[in-house]
């Protein structure tokens, strides 16, 4: 927990940098950086994951990882095929994920999208069920959080429906969203 600890800090080191050089560049405070440090902070979080991978390789991290993928995939309430195989990109190049047999990966993702596209409620109550098994380990629960963020910020854009969904699966968790910055 305690290499958690420091790079969360260096994180929030890394937030507060970006954010003291919008206001001095740009003058426009916390809301002008916003964007720049979105992408910093998703940056930070890949090497973190990267750093716990030896740590990351239970069933349960896996499971709740795709089911999160999915969510934040479905996020808008539809799922498009060049969005599908955007995400899979992602999660197969995922430096973490790669613990895992690509075919597990897919089809956990895949039939978690299924379930979003066929009756999105039901869908997430299940995937959210899904992620709520990570709960039991501090590391995987915050891991499963951290790759929703990598993976809504790896396109440059985090958008509103996304945050929430990463909001719920926080909740979900027992963890608080401003931790992660949502």
């Amino acid at each position: 927990m305690a290499l958690f600890d420091r790079l969360k800090d260096q994180a929030k080191n890394l937030q507060q940098q970006a954010q003291g050089r919008g206001t001095a560049a740009g003058g426009q405070g916390h809301g002008g950086s916003r964007g720049g440090s979105r992408a910093q902070l998703v940056g930070v979080l890949k090497t973190q994951l990267g750093s716990l991978k030896t740590e990351l390789k239970s069933g349960a991290y896996r499971d709740a990882s795709m089911a999160m993928c999915a969510l934040v995939a479905a996020a808008d309430g539809q799922v498009d095929a060049s969005e599908m195989q955007q995400m899979e990109s992602l999660i197969l190049g995922n430096e973490v994920l790669q613990n895992f047999p690509p075919e597990q990966l897919r089809q956990r993702f895949h039939k978690h999208v299924d379930q979003l596209t066929r009756n999105f409620p039901q869908g997430k109550a299940e995937a959210l069920q899904e992620i709520a098994k990570a709960a039991k380990k501090p590391t995987e629960a915050r891991a499963v959080i951290q790759t929703g963020i990598v993976i809504a910020g790896a396109d440059g854009h985090f958008s509103q429906a996304e945050q929430a969904i990463l909001r719920e699966a926080c909740a979900t968790l027992g963890l608080q969203p401003t931790e992660f910055q949502l």
